[in-house]
C-alpha cells in the first residue's frame, strides 16, 4: 500500500509539472499546480466529511449485526455449512477445534461480520497447524481454506450498503444478489483451483506421512464445540438451492422487492433477537458503538487514498490513464474508472474502501450508476488477499505457502469476472 500511495502522488505530481511548464498564460483561469493545490485541500476536507456522514449508517448496520451475532446467527450457519465442509476438508477430522473455527470464521464473513472471522480464522489456521506434519509449510487444507475465505460467500455487505446509502444510493441494497452471485462463483472456482493447484505444487514427503498427534485431547470452546454438531445434509442442500435461487428471483423482481429489504432487514434481525431472548437494545447499542469507532477508524485511510486519487484526477493523469485503457476494458464491461478498484482490492482494505467512496461520490458516476453498482460489488464480493494471507499464515509462521496464493488470485480474478456478468444481468 505504501508503494502504491507514493506512485499515485508522486504520478499526479510529475504530471500535473509537466502541464504546468507547457501551460500557456490565458488559455485557463488556474495554472495546473494552483489546481493541483486546492484539489489536496478540498479530498482532504471531502474525506472527513464522507466518514463523519457514515458513522451513523455503520452504527446502524453494526448494532443489527450484533443482535444476529449474539442471537446464535452464527452458529445456525455453521451448522449449515458443516455437512459441506467435512466433504471439502478430508483430512480434517470431523470432531477437530479446526473444523468448528473454520466453519464459524465462513459464517461470520457471510454476514459481514470481518471483526469477528478473523479471530476465527487465526484460530482456524492454529488448529489446523497441530495437523501439520511439516511447520511452515502450508498444507492442502491451509490452502483451501485460504481460498475459501477470500472468496467466501457473501450474503449481507453491511459496509458497502452503509457506504452506499451515506453516497446517497436509491436503492443501497441492489448489491446484494450481485454480491451473492459473485462470490457463490468466486468460491466456486477457488475450491476448483486449490484441487486443481495442488497437484502441481508438491508437499514435502513428511507430509505424506500421516501425523495425528496432538488430535486427542484438544480442548475447544463452548462456540466451537456448538459448531462440531451440523444439520442433516439434506438440509444443507435444501439451504444452498434456496440461496441459490434468491439470485434469479432477485434478477427478475429486483426492482419491486429492493425497497423492502432494508426495512425487513431490520425487523427480521430485531425479531430474531427477540425470539432467541438478547437484550435488543443494550446489545444494539454495543453493536452501534463499535460502528462508531469503525467509521472514525478509516478516517486517516481514506484522507491518504482520497487525496491521492483527487491528485491524480485534478492533475489529469488520471483521465489520461482512463482514455489509453477504456477501449479494451470496456469491451469486457469493466470501464476503466473501475480498474482503480479492482487492482486495488486484493492489496488493501481500506484503499479500495476510500477509492470506492471516491468513485460513487463523483456526481459523474454515482452510486446507482454500472459503474457505481459494478465497484460496489467488488468491494463486497472479494477479499484483501494479501493482507488476509499475511495474517493467517503469519500467526503460524507458515513460510512455504505452495499453491495458496494463485489459488486465491484465481478466485479474485472470478469474482471480478462474475461481478461484471451479475451487474450486467442486474441492469438489463
Amino acid at each position: 500500500m505504501n508503494k502504491i500511495f507514493i506512485i499515485i502522488v508522486f504520478l499526479a505530481f510529475a504530471y500535473a509539472g509537466w502541464q504546468q511548464i507547457i501551460f500557456i498564460p490565458g488559455q485557463a483561469d488556474q495554472m495546473p499546480m494552483e489546481i493541483l493545490s486546492k484539489a489536496m485541500i478540498d479530498s482532504a476536507g471531502a474525506a472527513v466529511e464522507l466518514a463523519i456522514g457514515l458513522v451513523g449508517v455503520m452504527a446502524l448496520f453494526l448494532g443489527l449485526m450484533k443482535v444476529a451475532e449474539v442471537g446464535g446467527m452464527l452458529t445456525i450457519l455453521a451448522k449449515l455449512i458443516r455437512p459441506l465442509m467435512v466433504r471439502l476438508f478430508p483430512d480434517v477430522p470431523a470432531d477437530h477445534p479446526a473444523m468448528g473455527a473454520m466453519i464459524l470464521n465462513l459464517a461470520a464473513n457471510a454476514l459481514g461480520l470481518g471483526n469477528a472471522a478473523t479471530p476465527f480464522g487465526i484460530r482456524a489456521m492454529q488448529e489446523l497447524d497441530r495437523l501439520n506434519p511439516v511447520k511452515g509449510e502450508a498444507t492442502n487444507a491451509m490452502a483451501l481454506f485460504m481460498a475459501i475465505n477470500t472468496s467466501s460467500v457473501t450474503l449481507l455487505p453491511t459496509g458497502v450498503i452503509a457506504l452506499r446509502a451515506a453516497a446517497g444510493s436509491m436503492d443501497p441494497a441492489a448489491i446484494l444478489p450481485t454480491t451473492l452471485f459473485a462470490t457463490i462463483g468466486s468460491t466456486s472456482i477457488a475450491i476448483i483451483a486449490a484441487k486443481f493447484y495442488q497437484r502441481f505444487f508438491s508437499q514435502s514427503k513428511a507430509a505424506h506421512i500421516k501425523n495425528r498427534e496432538g488430535v486427542k485431547g484438544l480442548s475447544a470452546s463452548d462456540t466451537l464445540k456448538d459448531a462440531s454438531n451440523g444439520y442433516p445434509m439434506w438440509v444443507s442442500i435444501l439451504a444452498l438451492g434456496i440461496l441459490a435461487s434468491l439470485i434469479p428471483v432477485a434478477i427478475l423482481f429486483g426492482r419491486l422487492v429492493s425497497p423492502w429489504i432494508l426495512p425487513s432487514l431490520m425487523v427480521g434481525f430485531l425479531g430474531f433477537g427477540l425470539v432467541k431472548k438478547v437484550k435488543i437494545y443494550e446489545v444494539f447499542v454495543e453493536g452501534a458503538k463499535e460502528g462508531f469507532q469503525v467509521a472514525l477508524r478509516i478516517i486517516p485511510y481514506m484522507v491518504a487514498i482520497l487525496v491521492a486519487v483527487g491528485m491524480l484526477k485534478a492533475s489529469g493523469g488520471l483521465q489520461m490513464i482512463v482514455n489509453a485503457l477504456s477501449s479494451v476494458t470496456s469491451n469486457f464491461g469493466l470501464p476503466a474508472e473501475a480498474l482503480p478498484m479492482a487492482l486495488m482490492r486484493p492489496l488493501s482494505g481500506s484503499g479500495a474502501y476510500a477509492i470506492l467512496a471516491s468513485i460513487i461520490n463523483d456526481p459523474a458516476i454515482g452510486p446507482d450508476s454500472y459503474t457505481g453498482l459494478l465497484v460496489s460489488t467488488l468491494q463486497g464480493s472479494t477479499e484483501t488477499t494479501f493482507y488476509v494471507m499475511a495474517v493467517y499464515f503469519g500467526a503460524v509462521q507458515i513460510k512455504r505457502i505452495r499453491h495458496a496464493l494463485v489459488t486465491a488470485l484465481t478466485a479474485d480474478v472470478a469474482g471480478i469476472l462474475f461481478a461484471i456478468l451479475a451487474c450486467t444481468l442486474l441492469l438489463n
